[in-house]
């Protein structure tokens, strides 16, 4: 390699390299890596009053590091030295390691990296979530405090999960604990019944019992659906029920049975004996004086799941001369539309509090492809975005409500793009995400209607497919 032509390149040269270096670093998996005394107080006042103290450290050659792993020394090591590491360097096995090591040396631009490289991944591999996976390890590694921006990152990407959809084993008793924490009678999206969150608790604390335990309780606890189609539940005895109950402990005071039927608690809850009488005996007491028999059964802020039979375009709101096909699932402006715009709502209607998203596909796009919402008093023989009840974003990358066009929300999109729109209704605000890309929520936008629709403008050769948002699971 040619030298002098790149700093960071020609630094790198340096990293983790015993040439070059004056101490070793042992880490706590007991490999060691190798530094430049000089480099890293000059980058780390940590590493300055470390090893420039005075002290034996000041001489020693081999500083111990025994909190921090070896693959997340390395990311520091390569951010001291060079100013920047690449992201295909942070994965699912040292991302957690990385960002505890930049907190220790606070670095905060390496922490800020890390939680954006992580946001990205989860953004642009919706295959690759390994949330429930990263929140174990990081409630088993540092402080859960409610500043830490990876930590708040990482229960909302596991808060949007169902929990019957993780595999046991994946998501720990910690890790659970400090998400059912964090969204107990707090208004933040949820999407896990409050029954299936008892169930998948129990069952993972019968998990840390014994195997015979995690099986019984497999077949004590049928899911929601099986309780609702009235599949006959197994009543084999539990041996091993005061410790899943000494396990399930630091679970149960964040679990709220106010939000579960007083029949499933009288019929499969309360004969497991896993629970305290005393919170059971409260339940039956609160729901005989409550007058609040509303009360939904998933906490939070619900976050709608897209019925496939609601997302499809209607007819009957349509501008003339679009077509309608593959069962309400495509829009298509015909040759003969021209230039003239036309617009078109779905059949979902968006009016209860609450978070809906859907992904609209752009498989034509025309010159100005528009994706948004509407009111019901739309003209559908016009554009949306020049009327007072439509909010729309245009394929250039420009926002409009009652003709007031305002650019640089997002880069522009073309053919084969996937718009998600996010309209939380708590709050009447919308967002955009686009190809993977979540931008923040529209500025002027922050008092829509409480009745609203999904909606597109479009003109030739404009073909746009609507669906519910997919999101990982």
């Amino acid at each position: 390699m040619t030298r002098g032509y790149s700093l960071e390149k020609d630094l790198s040269l340096l990293v983790n390299n015993p040439k070059y270096s004056d101490i070793e670093i042992l880490c706590e998996d007991e490999k060691k890596l190798y530094g430049c005394r000089a480099i890293l107080a000059a980058r780390s006042e940590v590493f300055d009053r470390l090893l420039y103290n005075g002290m034996k450290e000041s001489y020693e050659t081999q500083i111990p590091f025994p909190k921090i792993n070896s693959s997340g020394m390395g990311i520091v090591l390569e951010y001291t030295y060079t100013g920047s590491i690449k992201e295909e360097s942070l994965t699912k096995d040292n991302i957690i390691e990385a960002f505890y090591a930049a907190d220790y040396f606070q670095l905060p631009d390496l922490q800020n990296f890390i939680m954006k490289a992580f946001k990205n991944t989860l953004e642009k591999n919706p295959t690759e979530n390994y949330s429930p996976e990263l929140l174990s390890k990081f409630a088993g590694k540092m402080p859960l405090t409610e500043d830490n921006i990876l930590l708040n990152l990482l229960v909302e990407a596991v808060a949007i999960i169902p929990l019957n959809t993780i595999e046991f084993g994946r998501l720990s008793i910690a890790g659970l604990q400090y998400l059912l924490s964090c969204t107990y009678d707090k208004e933040k999206p949820f999407t896990t019944r409050e029954y299936e969150v008892f169930r998948y608790s129990a069952i993972l604390a019968a998990k840390q019992v014994s195997n015979d335990a995690f099986k019984t309780l497999l077949k004590r606890l049928p899911t929601l659906d099986q309780i609702e189609n009235s599949i006959q539940v197994e009543s084999e005895p539990i041996t091993d029920h005061q410790k899943i109950a000494k396990e399930l402990e630091p679970l149960v005071e964040f679990i709220d049975f106010r939000r579960i039927k007083g029949s499933i608690l009288v019929d499969i809850i309360e004969p497991l004996e896993i629970v305290p009488a005393k919170i059971i005996l409260n339940i039956y007491r609160h729901n005989t004086k409550s007058n609040n028999f509303n009360l939904n059964d998933i906490r939070g802020t619900l976050l709608y799941r897209t019925n496939e039979s609601d997302c499809v375009w209607d007819e009957t709101a349509c501008g003339s001369k679009l077509i309608i096909e593959d069962n309400g699932k495509v829009v298509r402006a015909p040759k003969s539309l021209g230039s003239s715009w036309r617009s078109v709502r779905a059949k979902m209607i968006l009016e209860n509090n609450g978070i809906y998203e859907w992904d609209v596909i752009i498989e034509k796009a025309c010159n100005a492809s528009w994706i948004g919402v509407a009111s019901e008093n739309l003209n559908y023989e016009k554009f949306a975005g020049n009327q007072l009840t439509g909010w729309v974003l245009a394929s250039s990358g420009y926002y409009c409500n009652s003709g007031n066009y305002i650019g640089n929300y997002c880069p522009g999109f073309g053919d084969g793009a996937i718009i998600t729109v996010h309209l939380d209704m708590n709050k009447r605000t919308c967002a955009f995400t686009v190809n993977g890309t979540r931008y923040p929520e529209v500025p002027t936008w922050n008092n829509l209607p409480s009745k609203l629709y999904p909606v597109a403008s479009l003109y030739y050769p404009g073909q746009f497919r609507i669906q519910p948002h997919k999101k990982n699971i």
